[in-house]
């Protein structure tokens, strides 16, 4: 996820497109960077950090007045964040400057293509590959208007993957295109002027009318000819127009109340960023970076996740996996205890650190300890460039984009996809799983994002339910198999956004203990395995509704679409969509963070920076 805007009107286009960078830079803050065009040609500055950086020097360097410019906070897929990293991208000749969000996946071979003709590429990204195909489709365009949007399209339709690109030309001072595959455009249509964004926060100072960007479409904006939208093969598209309704700190939340909703919104999206691009042509799953051989994988047989926190639990599903797609056993540890605790490592070890921002020190400090016994390390991450990847031999990263609410959401169900496919990379590579085997689960795994996405359109009930429990003294979480996480996240999201005792228990041992704290009126979310998979697993599940139930507690049931047995026993039933069984916690996650969103809201806490807690742990 990064921002992106662009402008074209009668304003310095420097100082709109910053004020832009800023109402964006929630969207990636890695780095920054803006091109203005003027008719003396284009003039660039770009810094590796938080918008400050770049700031500081267009204060000391400032870019020549123009009306036209484009500009780009980044959040690093392709390539760290570094200053020849940073957008724009400059074609070989600097005729052309272009932005982009999304992961372009056949970027590799459309980077070879151009070596190959000669061009010398100065960064590391997928988005640079874009500049120099642009420039060279430009040359092979005929001459009028619409030159630029007619090259864009021609490019577009090579790119693989997800994409939104923004890119001007000094043959056309007058002029900027965009296009748009499975990231998100918007454009902003003011009194002579017309704006481009990631989201309306780019703009939602200086117009409320917009026009919303479709699948596989281009839009032309000129200083003389106004705005032209066409699908990628050229036919006309008449834009969907609205009014935004939000003020500018309602626009940057995308219309939500809190950045932890409209984060949850995202999970859709975060799920189908992390699947991106992960078979390779040969149909075999690919990580990110791999300094690990074939030979060295199949030599593990003993492997360890550790992570912390909501990470942690992430991890737990991930033993479940893995131990199943692979047979090699799994241990989960916490990572603040691993290295205290002396455990046996060697060359034979494969140790997964988990982390979200690649700066737990906890985590890190678990890695380089592993490091030291010899041990593999193979990351998942979601900031590229951070010390966890870096200092790994494999990395998978998330791709869920920054998170700004301090309670993790959309990067625990990237975290768990990640898991799933560090299951697979590693069954695949020890020849456990042929290619076609993986490739069927990447499919179920691909319909993951359509199945969050209808869970969230049916969550009004559990809001209301999270208002009715605003009151309450204790609410408990069962869960058995992949459930039991799920319980542990839920009881985790509820203590530190409403401050209220919670527990996470395996369903199995309520009767060695747990089952004395049910009072009357004590809320108990179980988690409900399928009856279609383990249906012994099921209806023991079903027994500890019926246990809790007898003794007073309120019963809030999650289970999948079409499971009966649980209705008479549930006091409330919430449905989740049918998956595939080690996936179901991504679905059945959902639920359990709205839940504890409201129950915080009614409480009146604030749900995005709750009391004693940070985003980021960087002390032991």
């Amino acid at each position: 996820m990064c921002g992106i805007v662009g402008y074209v009107g009668p304003q310095n286009a420097r100082d709109v497109v910053l004020e832009g960078l800023r109402r964006l830079e929630y969207r990636g803050y890695d780095s920054a960077g803006v091109a203005v065009l003027t008719g003396e040609g284009m003039a660039t500055a770009k810094r590796a950090g938080k918008l400050a950086n770049l700031e500081k020097v267009l204060a000391e360097q400032p870019l020549p007045e123009a009306t036209i410019g484009i500009g780009h906070t980044r959040w690093a897929t392709h390539g760290g964040p570094t200053d020849r990293n940073a957008h724009p991208h400059l074609s070989a000749d600097g005729s052309v400057a272009v932005i982009h969000n999304g992961i372009i996946e056949n970027f590799a071979a459309l980077r070879g293509e151009c070596e190959a003709a000669g061009v010398e590429f100065a960064s590391e990204t997928d988005t640079e590959v874009v500049a120099h195909l642009l420039a060279a489709e430009y040359t092979r365009t005929p001459e009028g208007p619409g030159r630029l949007a007619e090259a864009m399209r021609a490019v577009s339709r090579r790119l693989e993957g997800a994409f939104t690109l923004v890119a001007s030309h000094v043959a056309e001072p007058d002029t900027l295109v965009a296009s748009r595959r499975n990231s998100p455009l918007v454009v902003g249509v003011g009194d002579g002027e017309y704006f481009l964004g990631s989201d309306v926060a780019a703009f939602i100072a200086h117009t409320r009318e917009a026009r919303e960007l479709g699948q596989d479409q281009v839009v032309e904006i000129d200083r003389q000819r106004g705005l032209t939208v066409t699908d990628f093969a050229g036919t006309p598209v008449e834009p969907k127009a609205f009014t935004v309704d939000w003020d500018a700190e309602a626009a940057e939340k995308g219309g939500h109340d809190w950045f932890m909703l409209k984060e949850i919104a995202e999970q859709p999206q975060a799920i189908a960023d992390t699947l991106l691009g992960r078979l390779g042509d040969d149909g075999e799953l690919v990580l990110d970076e791999v300094r690990l051989s074939d030979q060295e994988l199949r030599d593990i047989d003993k492997i360890f996740v550790v992570s912390c926190g909501t990470s942690f639990h992430a991890g737990l599903i991930a033993k479940y996996a893995i131990e199943h797609w692979t047979r090699i056993p799994v241990e989960v540890e916490v990572a603040s205890e691993f290295r205290y605790r002396d455990p046996v490592l060697d060359r034979s070890t494969l140790v997964v650190v988990i982390s979200q921002s690649g700066e737990t020190m906890d985590t890190l400090m678990a890695l380089r300890h592993a490091k030291d016994q010899k041990a593999r390390v193979l990351a998942i991450c979601n900031v590229n460039g951070s010390t966890i990847p870096r200092e790994s031999d494999a990395v998978l990263y998330t791709h869920a984009g920054p998170e700004i609410a301090v309670a993790s959401t959309k990067s625990f169900l990237a975290q768990i996809v990640a898991c799933y496919l560090v299951g697979l990379f590693l069954a695949q590579v020890r020849g456990v799983k042929y290619v076609d085997e993986v490739a069927a689960i990447v499919d179920e795994l691909r319909q993951l994002p359509d199945a969050v996405a209808r869970v969230l359109t049916q969550m009004e009930p559990v809001r209301e339910l999270g208002r009715s429990l605003a009151d309450a003294g204790t609410i408990l979480f069962l869960g058995r198999h992949v459930g039991f996480p799920v319980a542990l996240e839920g009881a985790l999201k509820l203590k530190e956004l409403a401050y209220i005792h919670a527990e996470g228990f395996a369903a199995g041992e309520l009767k060695h203990g747990p089952i004395a704290v049910i009072d009357e009126g004590t809320p108990v979310v179980v988690v409900v395995p399928s009856p279609r998979g383990r249906s012994v697993l099921h209806s023991k599940v079903v027994s500890n509704i019926q246990e809790v139930r007898a003794r007073g507690a309120r019963t809030i049931v999650i289970a999948e679409e079409g499971d009966e047995a649980v209705v008479p026993y549930a006091d409330h039933l919430i449905r989740v969509p049918r998956t595939s069984t080690l996936l179901t916690p991504v679905v059945t996650t959902v639920p359990l963070q709205i839940l504890a969103c409201e129950i915080a809201d009614t409480r009146g806490f604030d749900v995005d920076q709750p009391r004693n807690l940070a985003k980021s742990v960087t002390v032991e």
